[in-house]
């Protein structure tokens, strides 16, 4: 589990034959779970100043692997005890979406973001989204996209400074928004055997 928030930006050393390279000061141990641009990889070699991390077909089908160049946002798994700060986040990618606008504000930078239709009914204004490992509050939503305010220490201190109109981006919607969903809309009926199980236990 991840909580959104960037530990560093790791500088792409290489991409090849399903295996990224980073060169970062954060130093993880071999097997450990890294968020790189939101999505959840396994380190698979350690070096002196970096790690590789193994792309299954599932990722690399995914997630927007073009943006596997210059810098990646990374943040390692929480530990038992961190605080968290963001949100929960797996780190599996739901889809990828586009940035369609940007716009400045009073109080920091508007992105627009359009995602497929699939993934909006679990999008909702004012609750929790991560664009590329990012844990982000959504602020108004639209039939076919959103928009996102970015206040000035996140634009600083994340890639979003270099983000250009129609760079994809990776989305995982809200965990808690996931289960909801699947919960009210693929209801099963119960069998009596299934009730008096349930009753037993009382």
């Amino acid at each position: 589990m991840f909580n959104g928030l960037i530990r560093e930006l790791a500088f792409v050393k290489s991409y090849q034959n399903n295996t990224l390279t980073l060169n970062a000061k954060y130093k993880p141990n071999l097997g450990d779970s890294i968020a790189v641009n939101g999505a959840c990889l396994s380190v698979t070699q350690i070096y002196h100043n970096g790690f590789s991390v193994e792309l299954s077909y599932e990722s690399r089908t995914h997630i927007a692997i073009e943006n596997f160049k210059d810098y990646v946002h990374i943040e390692p798994a929480l530990k038992f005890g961190d605080r968290l700060d963001g949100h929960l986040m797996q780190g599996h990618i739901d889809a990828i979406g586009e940035i369609i606008k940007i716009q400045n504000n009073q109080n920091g930078i508007d992105f627009y973001i359009k995602a497929p239709k699939d993934i909006m009914m679990l999008i909702a204004n004012k609750g929790s989204i991560g664009i590329d490992g990012v844990s982000l509050t959504i602020n108004e939503v639209f039939d076919d996209s959103f928009r996102l305010t970015i206040i000035p220490i996140t634009f600083k201190e994340t890639l979003f400074k270099k983000y250009t109109i129609k760079r994809r981006v990776n989305i995982e919607t809200d965990l808690l928004a996931r289960y909801i969903y699947r919960q009210i809309h693929h209801k099963e009926t119960l069998t009596w055997q299934q009730i008096d199980q349930i009753s037993s236990l009382y």
